[in-house]
């Protein structure tokens, strides 16, 4: 009876005990495993414990140890091993970093533009249409969905090339084909690209999809260099580069410059009327402020509207004063034309360098002119980029002294060189054409001989000419939606972007020795969308290759 009662007293107990306890601290511990996995790894939560929490008391005293996150962020891992756990974690880590970097900073940036640019701030939108916001979302959900692709066709890749899918494969041969190629990561993860869309279509989305389609265009042609498909048979030309290309842009943005202003970069444009000072006329010092003068951009807007009218006869106002020797439309440049030179014959001659007869002379001493300042201006650019290499000025100053002298030289060449004979390219088919043949063309034929200047900065200039490449696409885009020549497509800068991205990564998986992506930002910005290292990525393809030749598939063949 003693045992029986005793068991009877002891079993409430015994049963209540059985059941798990459920504690502020253990229901906590999944919380805090989970916000440190999402937000720090535990590599960087050992740095930051070093420089920072081990030195306040508080912190140390309050914060958990390094042993504890490291137990903490691995515990419970998917699969039990906590790769792919690991791998998310990861990925969201960083898309949460760069949705608050990008905002942080897009909110500066907004901030000095209004105190120190002089921007307007725009109406109140409501926070889900900020154009900031929706930026920093986009950005981060590329990042987001371009890991978590990568990582999903890199695995299912794997799985279809393993001795137990080879039913599939043989019932689904050109799915497996295209599934199994080693480029299917690299294509599925560009996929992410849509999430462009979440910004809404905006002159940036815009410049982001011909940024993207100029890179991708670059290191396509490189790797079809690097991998013999051009100039197998023979051999490359000295003189070939991607500096050729720069006469055509030259051409078409001159061209956009003079016609279509609003489709044409106003940077750019400044920069230009800048150093021409020997073909823009500026208003004198003594000249009445009461009376009109044209300013640079107007004075550009007459030399379209000769071109328009086939260029008019110059009649000197000085030898025949009671005679119209304007066009109505043109009567802006009176105060310059008007007291021109007698000898000059051409409209547009008595325009641009009304007080020289000579359009040598004038061509000769603008290049003369604006040569000094544009040297001082790289002189000031390369000596600051030249900075961080301080050391191998140390090591060797004649040579780096030689080297910057001889970059800067070039430069002010180029740019003064290429500026002025554009303009006295004007005056070439003046003298040498008749009035009516190429009357608008010809501009475009005078910035190409002004871009021919871009052979002097072939092997330096290579950034400066793609931008001008993205620029003259930019433009000639909207020149040609404003004349009628193509229609847009909705969500087209979307696409191009994707396509691209699918390029850039795919000439990225190929390109095993780097040299086909030259660019050491955008391998690492690669490599960052992806979520590994260049070195991981061959270690990666060494064993991808090996396991090819050793297994089922080579190149998604049997």
């Amino acid at each position: 009876m003693a045992s029986i009662a005793e068991s009877s007293s002891s079993g409430p107990s015994s049963s209540s005990s059985s059941k798990p306890r459920i504690s502020a601290k253990s229901t906590a511990d999944p919380i805090l495993r989970n916000a440190l996995r999402y937000t720090i790894s535990a590599k960087e939560y050992e740095t930051l414990h070093k420089y920072i929490i081990s030195r306040s008391k508080v912190l140390r005293r309050n914060a958990p140890t390094v042993a504890k996150v490291e137990k903490l962020v691995k515990k419970d891992g998917a699969g039990g091993g906590g790769g792919g756990d690991d791998y998310n974690a990861a990925a969201i880590r960083a898309s949460l970093r760069v949705f608050l970097a990008s905002s942080a900073a897009l909110k500066v940036w907004e901030l000095v533009g209004e105190r120190w640019l002089g921007r307007v701030r725009g109406k109140k939108v409501p926070f889900y249409k900020n154009a900031n916001l929706r930026l920093s979302i986009s950005s981060s959900s590329i990042l987001l969905l371009h890991r978590l692709l990568f990582r999903f066709f890199t695995r299912l890749r794997a799985h279809l090339l393993t001795p137990e899918a080879r039913p599939f494969r043989q019932r689904n041969k050109r799915t497996s084909k295209t599934l199994t190629s080693s480029l299917a990561p690299a294509v599925g993860a560009s996929m992410a690209g849509f999430m462009l869309a979440v910004y809404p279509a905006d002159q940036l989305r815009v410049t982001i999809a011909i940024y993207a389609l100029s890179r991708a265009a670059e290191f396509a042609y490189n790797l079809a260099e690097e991998e013999g498909w051009i100039w197998n048979k023979v051999e490359r030309p000295w003189w070939w580069g991607s500096w050729l290309l720069f006469p055509i842009t030259s051409g078409q943005l001159l061209h956009a410059f003079v016609f279509d202003r609003d489709c044409f970069p106003k940077g750019y444009g400044d920069f230009i009327l800048k150093y021409s000072q020997q073909y823009i006329a500026q208003k004198p010092e003594d000249y009445p402020a009461s009376l009109p003068w044209p300013d640079q951009y107007e004075i550009v807007d007459n030399l379209a509207e000769m071109a328009r009218l086939n260029y008019p006869p110059f009649t000197s106002p000085i030898l025949f004063p009671n005679t119209q020797t304007l066009p109505a439309s043109l009567s802006s440049i009176n105060p310059i034309t008007a007291p021109a030179h007698p000898l000059l014959k051409s409209l547009t001659c008595a325009t641009l360098h009304p007080s020289d007869p000579s359009c040598t002379r004038t061509y000769l001493s603008s290049y003369l002119t604006s040569f000094p300042p544009l040297a001082r201006l790289f002189t000031i650019i390369f000596t600051i980029l030249s900075l961080p290499s301080h050391a191998h000025f140390y090591s060797s100053p004649l040579t780096s002294l030689n080297n910057l002298a001889s970059t800067i030289l070039r430069y002010s060449l180029f740019v003064s060189g290429s500026i002025s004979t554009s303009w006295a390219a004007i005056c070439f088919f003046q003298a040498f054409l008749p009035r009516h043949v190429l009357s608008t063309q010809r501009f475009f034929l005078g910035g190409f001989l002004g871009g021919i200047w871009g052979f002097v900065v072939r092997k330096l200039a290579r950034g400066e000419f793609l931008y001008a490449i993205r620029a003259s696409l930019d433009s000639l885009w909207k020149v040609g939606r404003k004349r009628g020549w193509w229609k847009g497509v909705r969500g087209g800068d979307v696409w191009i972007f994707v396509v691209c991205l699918g390029v850039i990564n795919s000439v990225y998986e190929r390109d095993g020795r780097g040299r086909a992506i030259q660019s050491r930002v955008v391998r690492k910005g690669v490599s960052f969308l992806r979520g590994d290292g260049e070195e991981e990525r061959r270690v990666r393809e060494e064993k991808r290759v090996e396991g090819e030749k050793g297994g089922v598939l080579i190149d998604g063949k049997e």
